[in-house]
């Protein structure tokens, strides 16, 4: 639906030039909900309006739906921006035009019919919920209600796209929750791709099927939603999964197992000793533990676990110190991996065995 290829931007500023995207490439499929995310100056918001043509890229291509949009003139592309929507952070809602007239806006550009335009916002209206407040102007609605206007607004011409560049960052939590359940609805009626821009992880695990991670203009990470939540591999991307799901070891607590292992090491010269990070997504942690104490005769030992539901699939990252045998945790490890959970090994003690594998899967 929408590729974007080798796509670079840079900027002119008093210090020299500015990279914000660097070596683009996406590919955004036909109805899916597609997360951008990252830190400020990541690129993300750069990356949104590259999309529309907003801003020309420096080099690369985009298209969407088969249609190449740089290379464009001005008066080809602004045919081409009707099939994207628009949705802002700060709603730019006109003050002086009421709901329904600001939802009529586009369409009244667009030269449509008063009659025809007047049945397309009711239905636009109540799509999102708000029939009852199309005589209201902005100042007397709530803020998660403007931000439904602009949504009624952007599909207002039937766009084929919906981008949304921090469309939520400026709501309260439920807020939020309530539009972006919302924008998932429409998704799901009505086949529209919707492009996510947020540095929100929460708003990428509540309705985004793939995400890409960006940092310092480049996709530094992408893939399925529970994926990477699973199994965060960037340290950009931990960072920030970590911050909604506790998938890290504090650093205190890391160092309190770092004196445990070696004294129980110690206490028992040959035994392998080890911390894993499990990365699970659909499974069943406990009877994964279970099944490596009992069918490997090592002990496993759980030191921290959070386990969610990401649309309607188990996502979580366990630790646990398993000690044993070499043998036996060689084969419990590998026991773990046949079942496709990755390990990551955060500590490793044993006189006798292997250096540490730093990732497996």
């Amino acid at each position: 639906m929408i590729d974007i290829e080798h796509l670079n931007k840079t900027y002119a500023t008093p210090h020299g030039r500015y990279e914000a995207l660097r070596g683009i490439d996406l590919h955004i499929a036909q109805g899916e909900v597609f997360g951008v995310i990252g830190p400020s100056g990541a690129g993300k918001s750069t990356l949104v309006k590259c999309i529309n043509l907003l801003e020309r890229p420096d080099s690369g291509a985009i298209s969407i739906g088969g249609q190449r949009l740089t290379g464009l003139r001005e008066s080809q592309l602004r045919a081409q921006r009707r099939r994207i929507g628009m949705v802002f952070q700060h709603f730019n809602l006109m003050t002086r035009r009421t709901v329904y007239g600001n939802v009529a806006l586009p369409l009244e550009i667009a030269g449509v019919p008063r009659a025809r335009i007047a049945e397309k916002v009711r239905r636009l209206l109540e799509l999102v919920g708000l029939a009852h407040l199309a005589d209201r102007y902005p100042s007397q609605i709530s803020g998660g209600q403007k931000q439904r206007v602009g949504i009624a607004r952007a599909l207002a011409n039937d766009p084929d796209v919906l981008l949304s560049d921090e469309a939520t960052s400026a709501l309260d939590p439920e807020t939020t929750r309530n539009i972006l359940a919302l924008l998932r609805e429409i998704n799901r009626k009505t086949g529209i791709t919707v492009v996510l821009i947020t540095h929100q992880m929460e708003v990428v695990r509540q309705i985004c099927d793939r995400v890409a991670v960006m940092d310092k203009g480049q996709v530094v990470e992408s893939g399925r939603t529970v994926d990477v939540f699973a199994a965060p591999r960037h340290p950009v991307t931990r960072a920030m999964v970590s911050a909604v799901t506790a998938s890290d070891l504090s650093d205190e607590t890391l160092a309190a197992l770092r004196q445990k292992v070696a004294r129980q090491a110690a206490e028992q010269p040959g035994q392998a000793v080890r911390v894993w990070r499990l990365a699970l997504s659909g499974g069943d942690a406990g009877s994964l533990l279970g099944e490596l104490a009992a069918g490997h005769g090592v002990s496993v030992t759980l030191v921290q676990a959070r386990v969610e539901d990401i649309q309607g699939i188990a996502v979580g990252t366990v630790f646990v110190m398993v000690q044993g045998a070499p043998e036996a945790v060689a084969a419990a490890q590998g026991a773990a991996q046949a079942r496709n959970i990755q390990i990551e090994e955060i500590i490793h003690e044993s006189a006798t065995d292997q250096p540490a594998l730093h990732l497996a899967a």
